[in-house]
């Protein structure tokens, strides 16, 4: 983070008085740790801001301060701003319809980011991947803005590092995390009690639903993977975001050097979810069906396609990368 980009973002921000506050669809906790971490840091500048999402949140973070006020309306969008803030996404169509249907011409934007395939579709971009979660940048960012890190900003920020670290156990967890992590402590962010609410514990219909996905799991070739359809949402009653959780469950499998998760939304959207343990690299997978992530952890949303074509399709691509990588030769 050098004091050109700093200085870049100051320009842009402080005259902008209607800010835009965009995420990825389908978001995890370091989308919504940082969408709320900007919201509160915006509210101490003075600016009039608006937190959008193309999907809900997961009622997991619902302890989230300003969450309350996200919204997925696209009638927002018909609002002029002066500036959009685009957190945790790789490229600009992460945003979904929030980018896709804003108006021409866009306001400039700002575009803070930790994945290493992130397009710098800013106007000012700061992406550094080396931190192990956008959450972790903005720790270090909004002070150099004039933003006192609150108890509150901390908790957002500290959700941002736990979830997108698993809880400080995927590969590039730092000294670097660990003393960010420990200053958002000294603020009074609550470290067990983050953990336990956005990691640990699950629903009983989250639990039934994974049960599905488990059920229609399959392992060939160091590959496992499942499916989840809209039916299974609604014959459980539960959202599928609650499945996003369950690709870490079975990357955690033995015999599987990576895992893939595909979970039907609505309109034609599929979202594809990879996840594996070093040395397997997933994110280059995710960036052929326009996605990206990290390497142990990455993901894409297709269009238009049927799952029944496109299940076979990305295993086999999945079977094909692990091969060349004589993984599991």
């Amino acid at each position: 983070m050098n004091d050109e980009t700093i200085s870049a973002i100051r320009t842009l921000l402080e005259p902008a008085q209607r800010v835009l506050v965009a995420t990825h669809t389908s978001p995890d906790g370091d989308a919504l740790g940082s969408l709320t971490a900007v919201g509160q840091a915006l509210q101490q500048l003075g600016k009039t801001f608006t937190m959008a999402c193309d999907d809900g949140p997961d009622r997991r973070l619902g302890y989230l301060p300003l969450l309350d006020q996200l919204t997925s309306d696209p009638h927002i969008l018909g609002r002029p701003y002066n500036l959009l803030i685009a957190v945790d996404c790789g490229d600009e169509t992460r945003m979904g319809d929030i980018y896709l249907r804003m108006p021409h011409p866009h306001p400039p934007i700002i575009n803070i980011d930790h994945h290493v395939t992130n397009n710098l579709f800013g106007t000012v971009n700061l992406v550094d991947g080396r931190a192990t979660s956008t959450a972790e940048i903005l720790t270090n960012l909004l002070p150099q803005l004039g933003v006192t890190l609150t108890r509150d900003i901390a908790t957002s920020l500290l959700t941002g590092l736990v979830t997108d670290t698993l809880g400080f156990r995927v590969a590039g967890v730092t000294g670097e995390t660990l003393r960010v992590a420990s200053r958002l402590v000294d603020l009074g962010a609550d470290l067990p009690e983050i953990t336990t609410q956005a990691l640990v514990l699950k629903s009983a219909r989250t639990l039934q639903l994974w049960r599905l996905g488990l059920n229609n799991m399959q392992l060939e070739e160091g590959v496992m993977w499942t499916v989840m359809k809209m039916s299974d949402q609604n014959r459980i009653g539960e959202d599928l975001n609650s499945s996003m959780g369950l690709g870490n469950l079975l990357a955690d499998v033995d015999e599987a050097a990576m895992s893939i998760v595909f979970t039907e939304k609505h309109e034609g959207r599929i979202n594809v979810s990879f996840r594996s343990r070093p040395p397997v690299d997933v994110s280059g997978l995710a960036s052929e069906y326009g996605g990206g992530g990290h390497r142990q952890a990455a993901g894409c949303s297709v269009q238009g396609r049927r799952l029944h074509e496109l299940v076979p399709e990305i295993v086999a691509k999945a079977k094909r990368s692990l091969s060349a990588s004589q993984h599991f030769s």
